[in-house]
């Protein structure tokens, strides 16, 4: 039985190997001579000016739910293309019934504006 899973313990303990072999090398080659500028909690050049928790616009989550929308059909519509002729009116129907909450996810975000750019 052991000879079965040997295998997958040695990988297993290679891998552990290499993850605290880069993590032990990472810390002894780190340089060890940071500065206050290094130290301060924002390295773009200037001071913060507001609070990081502000609210974002609505735009920007209309954006986000438009690209999971799209990157969904996309991610689905290749598959079931392929598969089309094996799965049959069933498939076609559930792939149509799909699209179809898409569309109107796709026209939620028509009528709020998000396809409109200033």
């Amino acid at each position: 039985m052991l000879d079965t899973y040997l295998p997958i313990l040695i990988f297993i303990g290679l891998g552990l190997f290499v993850g605290i072999a880069a993590i032990g090398i990472g810390f002894v080659l780190s340089p060890r001579a940071p500065n206050a500028a290094k130290r301060s909690a924002y390295e773009c050049g200037f001071a913060a000016f507001e609070d990081a928790r502000m609210k974002f616009d609505v735009r920007y989550y209309l954006v986000a739910i438009l690209f999971i929308i799209f990157d969904l059909e996309i991610a689905f519509l290749f598959p079931w293309a392929v598969v089309l002729e094996q799965i049959g009116m069933t498939g076609f129907w559930a792939m149509m019934i799909f699209l179809g909450i898409l569309v109107v996810g796709f026209i939620y975000e028509w009528k709020k504006g998000a396809l409109e750019w200033e």
